[in-house]
């Protein structure tokens, strides 16, 4: 569609496209961003709220999106935004106690039960940098554009955290 056809375009019908562009967003990056969301606030039923507000967020922004950043980035921004808003509301700071002789359905699952335990307890930067490298997979540029700091900053806070993932981990690890 060309700009004129745009702009003379009725406010009613532009809603329409925004609706049916967002729900196309909504279904290309709600795993992922779930998934984010677990990993930063460490629960589904918390996760689920975190993107909710996320994508309602998009929607009231997206008119602003200039495209300067991928889609997955912006999205992935205001999530980590959210979930720090959620943190402050709920000033949750949770003890989670790592035993190894605990009985589980399988080794592999409860080392991954206690490596998502111990991503909680690490400080809101460290889980957020080591949750969009080491789960989204994301590089270090993308990660600096979501949290506004530099790639240095990404750098040094991704080492801090898996030394002391590392250091709260080590009876599991060979």
């Amino acid at each position: 569609m060309c700009p004129s056809e745009t702009e003379s375009a009725s406010p009613r019908k532009r809603a329409r496209d925004d609706e049916a562009a967002f729900h196309e967003l909504v279904d290309r990056y709600a795993n992922e961003m779930f998934r984010l969301a677990v990993s930063l606030v460490g629960n589904a039923a918390d996760a689920e709220d975190v993107v909710q507000e996320t994508f309602t967020g998009a929607f009231q922004a997206m008119p602003d999106f200039e495209g300067r950043s991928s889609v997955r980035t912006w999205l992935s921004r205001i999530l980590v935004k959210q979930a720090a808003k959620w943190r402050r509301r709920r000033n949750v700071r949770r003890t989670v106690v790592l035993d190894a002789t605990a009985p589980g359905p399988s080794p592999e699952q409860g080392l991954r039960i206690d490596v998502l335990g111990t991503l909680e307890t690490l400080s809101p930067e460290h889980r957020e940098v080591i949750a969009l490298r080491e789960f989204q997979g994301m590089s270090y540029e993308e990660i600096a554009e979501i949290l506004g700091v530099p790639r240095g900053t990404v750098e040094s806070r991704l080492f801090r955290a898996r030394q002391e993932l590392r250091g709260r981990l080590k009876a599991y690890l060979p």
